[in-house]
């Protein structure tokens, strides 16, 4: 058995793109990518965000927020658990395929956010944890 790692390196510390791409048989998981959205606001604003400031989900696990722009942590951590089932097929007649409102927990301000897919990501599954 030969060591494909030059001395001293591990597969970990290896150049992603000295890898070979991943074959056609090569297993993937399909995921939706996913945007948080402030729907509205009904109470008194005290995080900073206005209504349609968004957060994405990127390939599975990656967010993004729009350079310049901030996202509550707190609004942020209501909608977390949503996201993974979000992201994943959903059966006809799930809830989770017509709800996508979700409440931030400050009752002060009434934060309400949408989640809605905005595109497609397949992902070699071996690249997943």
């Amino acid at each position: 058995m030969t060591d494909q790692n030059a001395p001293g390196q591990n597969a970990a510390d290896q150049d992603p793109s000295d890898q070979p791409a991943p074959g056609p048989d090569t297993p993937r998981t399909e995921t939706a990518d996913l945007r948080v959205i402030v729907d509205r606001i009904e109470g008194r604003s005290v995080c900073g965000l206005t209504p349609g400031d968004y957060v994405e989900i990127t390939r599975s696990s990656q967010l993004r927020i729009p350079e310049g722009q901030h996202f509550c942590m707190y609004a942020l951590a209501s909608v977390l658990p949503l996201l993974p089932a979000k992201q994943r097929a959903l059966q006809d007649g799930d809830w989770l395929a017509s709800d996508s409102l979700v409440a931030c927990p400050d009752p002060d301000e009434r934060l309400i956010m949408r989640i809605e897919r905005i595109g497609h990501s397949s992902i070699p599954t071996e690249e997943l944890t």
